[in-house]
């Protein structure tokens, strides 16, 4: 049976976007060896993004970051990526940061195509090693997600923090009923087609989006090489700082296995 593509923009229509997006707008210059980048995703509309550059021979990261983030905030961050042997590129949602263009739960979701196609070119353009992954954290979980059911070719593996996959609760909250009911389905579907290694990372006392919705995620995709690392003690915005070592020695085994 033909796969069909969720309908995200009856989140939209039920008003979803009211209660799950908090764009903070920012502007600021990129530090010394990073790089910004826009990404047109409609007409009159375009996303930021900053490369943060440490080697053009060490795999990268498309990251896509949490509500109320911007990209500056991972000024200081990318150094700890780097630290482990990474290049980090993070995109703004539309109206975040120095974005144009008004956040939608449907934008959220297809501006990924876009972003991923981008950020190969990008890299292609200035001699990046191919090792590549896509990474989401928190509300960033769903471009990643469905850029590792749609378009996971060049890519390696794909890393979820914080993060939920399924649509049932916030369809439910949005009041969606019966209506939601084949957006949600087929949003199941996406899940369970991918098939990417996956690296689920989440905070044990996480008190946005609760343990179970990680173990729910990582029982769901469909990938045999998967793994579930829960940090002790974390919350949903304190796990990188609570469980720097564990976070970051995961991503670190997590990416240097695949990219050999």
């Amino acid at each position: 049976m033909e796969r069909s593509d969720p309908d995200y923009a009856l989140l939209d229509r039920l008003g979803t976007g009211r209660a799950i997006f908090y764009p903070r707008p920012d502007r600021t210059l990129p530090p010394e060896g990073a790089s910004d980048h826009r990404i047109a995703v409609a007409e009159g509309v375009e996303l930021a993004a900053r490369l943060y550059e440490g080697d053009r021979s060490w795999p990268s990261v498309l990251y896509f970051h949490g509500n109320g983030e911007v990209v500056s905030d991972h000024d200081d961050v990318a150094t700890i990526y780097h630290q482990v042997g990474l290049n980090l590129f993070v995109v703004d949602f539309r109206g975040y940061g120095a974005s144009s263009g008004s956040p939608t739960f449907a934008a959220l979701v297809g501006d990924a195509i876009p972003a991923v196609e981008q950020f190969h070119a990008i890299l292609d353009s200035g001699g990046f090693a191919l090792p590549r992954f896509v990474m989401g954290r928190s509300l960033g979980a769903h471009p990643a997600l469905e850029i590792a059911a749609r378009r996971p070719d060049r890519l390696c593996g794909l890393i979820i923090e914080s993060g939920a996959g399924s649509l049932s609760r916030l369809a439910a909250m949005a009041g969606g009923g019966d209506d939601a009911a084949p957006l949600v389905a087929a949003h199941e579907a996406k899940l369970r087609s991918i098939t990417l290694p996956t690296l689920i990372l989440h905070g044990e006392h996480d008190e946005l989006i609760p343990l179970d919705r990680a173990v729910e995620l990582h029982e769901t995709i469909a990938s045999t090489d998967r793994e579930l690392l829960v940090i002790p003690g974390a919350g949903h915005n304190d796990i990188l700082w609570v469980g720097l070592q564990e976070y970051f020695g995961a991503i670190a085994r997590f990416t240097s296995r695949l990219a050999t």
